[in-house]
């Protein structure tokens, strides 16, 4: 068969498959109407689930048009470091000795600030955590902040507009608050190399003007919070802290995470340093809680299937890329990444020969403004939803509800990144 019969069924799969999770809370209302097929709708409700399903049913599709041989080789030939990356680093990140570390901070740090306790922790959750990624990575950032906040923001009685936008200042925050240096964030990273761009660079350019669109999203987030804060009595993490870790653990479990994020683009080392984890968390088994592997292992799942779909959709994407001026190609960008990869995006601008300064400047911030937007605009979203959706009606987090509530945190990241 041609080979532009396989990118048109591939755009095709791909349309679909963002439509599957557009509709995805859909799914879960189906499953309280229909309880005796709920199991197959809460399966096809995950938001985690569709674009792997989507990838498997692309590969299946290759294999009957061009050849078996042809459609694994596509497969084989694929980068999984990235997906493989999030599901170590959501493990390790939420493992009891590194959240209560995180956590102790957070409760100390509260405690001095002018404001109510809970109010300052859900502050400094949406804020310093999210800027601390430019060290610890993306989605490091996203696993600890989502599980600081989870008992305090995204509860039952809290209205379901503020846990929206809630959780749209943290995509946001997470996104833009990696940018401070020049390997946190995927879609600043397939560019760094290409463009000669370091650290210093990332913070003369982009990092603090992220840094102040974070703070400010942060705190709007936190005045619309207030009310619902003020009903907590002290710290709802108390139960996370009841077992002190032993200090010796902490630090090996800190020194593994940084290990992971040192060799974050060599998965035969991080993965040998996550089976080191594990044996380690086995044998001290005590001091932990329930590893995140289901939700870390959906997530992988998620993006593994966003890079089969999203490797066939450079035909018509690099196009529209190429041909823009810079303006245009920032707007672009931010609309593009709502239904693409952002990181997926920048490489491919990085793969255009001679494009000036400001373009690239204008299309790496365009991404990374846009990768609130959706579940799929930004790698570590997934898994904020995966660990957050419980807190939301249906336990699911809908597209519309999602795009309503980071409209306002995007709108304050694109007035930094192109008006500063």
């Amino acid at each position: 068969m041609p080979e532009t019969t396989i990118d048109i069924v591939a755009a095709v799969l791909f349309a679909v498959a963002l439509i599957h999770t557009f509709s995805a809370k859909q799914f879960e209302r189906l499953a309280h109407r229909f309880p005796q097929h709920a199991g197959l709708f809460h399966l096809v409700g995950e938001v985690e689930v569709v674009f792997g399903f989507w990838a498997i049913v692309l590969v299946l599709s290759m294999a009957f048009l061009v050849g078996g041989g042809e459609a694994l080789a596509y497969a084989e030939s694929r980068n999984y470091t990235e997906p493989l990356f999030v599901f170590v680093v959501m493990v390790i990140a939420g493992s009891r000795p590194i959240l209560q570390t995180v956590l102790r901070t957070v409760a100390a740090v509260a405690r001095v600030l002018p404001l109510p306790t809970p109010l300052a922790s859900a502050w400094l959750g949406l804020a310093v955590v999210p800027l601390l990624g430019s060290l610890i990575t993306e989605p490091a950032a996203m696993t600890i902040a989502a599980l600081m906040l989870a008992p305090q923001v995204f509860r039952s009685d809290v209205p379901e507009y503020v846990k929206y936008l809630a959780l749209g200042v943290l995509f946001v925050n997470v996104s833009i608050g990696s940018t401070l240096t020049s390997y946190a964030a995927p879609p600043v990273l397939m560019v760094a190399t290409a463009w000669h761009w370091d650290t210093m660079h990332m913070l003369s350019y982009f990092g603090w003007k992220a840094a102040l669109a974070v703070i400010v999203n942060a705190t709007l987030a936190a005045f619309v919070l207030r009310p619902h804060l003020a009903r907590l009595r002290g710290s709802t993490t108390a139960p996370v802290l009841q077992q002190r870790v032993p200090l010796a653990l902490v630090i090996v479990h800190l020194a593994l995470l940084a290990a992971v994020v040192v060799m974050a683009h060599h998965p035969v080392a991080f993965l040998a340093l996550f089976l080191l984890f594990l044996g380690f968390a086995q044998a001290y088994e005590r001091q932990q809680d329930a590893l995140l592997i289901k939700e870390a292992l959906l997530v992988a799942f998620f993006l593994a299937g966003l890079v089969v779909l999203g490797g066939m959709q450079r035909w018509w994407l690099q196009p529209i890329v190429s041909g823009l001026e810079p303006l245009a190609l920032f707007f672009v960008a931010l609309g593009l990444t709502a239904v693409t990869d952002n990181a997926g995006l920048t490489y491919l601008g990085s793969l255009i020969s001679g494009m000036p300064d400001m373009s690239k400047y204008m299309l790496v911030a365009g991404a990374v403004a846009g990768g609130g937007l959706t579940v799929i605009a930004n790698a570590p979203n997934p898994a904020g939803v995966a660990l957050l959706r419980r807190g939301f009606a249906d336990e699911s987090v809908g597209a519309g509800g999602l795009l309503l509530g980071t409209l306002v945190p995007t709108a304050i990241a694109t007035s930094a990144l192109l008006l500063l």
